[in-house]
């Protein structure tokens, strides 16, 4: 089965930039794509934005666009965030989908496969 190892959190300050990764083995998904979710304790897990591997088309949320890219090379995935605000602190997870999509979804339930989390804070 697919294995998500996700890395790169931290503590970085208001208008700083972070990279996370997400290194992937164990099966074939490059159909899939990979997407990123995040967490505050005690709240939904919310999505941040995903690309599909093979065309590479992304899908982020309004609360990140313009702000937060998403880029791939072989087996890794990369979560680019700029200008991070405090609002960004959560635990980040990236997650593989269950069946190819044209488009990356953002209902969690499509998704079956999840990396450990890693966190990042956003200091004022």
């Amino acid at each position: 089965q697919v294995q998500l190892v996700d890395s790169g959190g931290g503590l970085v300050p208001a208008g700083g930039s972070l990279r996370l990764s997400c290194a992937a083995s164990g099966g074939s998904f490059t159909r899939y794509g990979i997407s990123w979710f995040r967490q505050v304790p005690g709240k939904e897990r919310d999505y941040v934005g995903g690309i599909t591997w093979d065309s590479g088309m992304t899908n982020f949320a309004d609360s990140v666009k313009g702000r937060f890219t998403i880029s791939r090379e072989k087996t890794t995935a990369y979560l680019q965030m700029n200008n991070l605000l405090p609002e960004d602190t959560a635990v980040y997870y990236c997650a593989v989908p269950r069946l190819p999509y044209i488009y990356p979804p953002i209902n969690e339930a499509e998704y079956d496969y999840w990396g450990q989390g890693t966190q990042v804070t956003v200091s004022s």
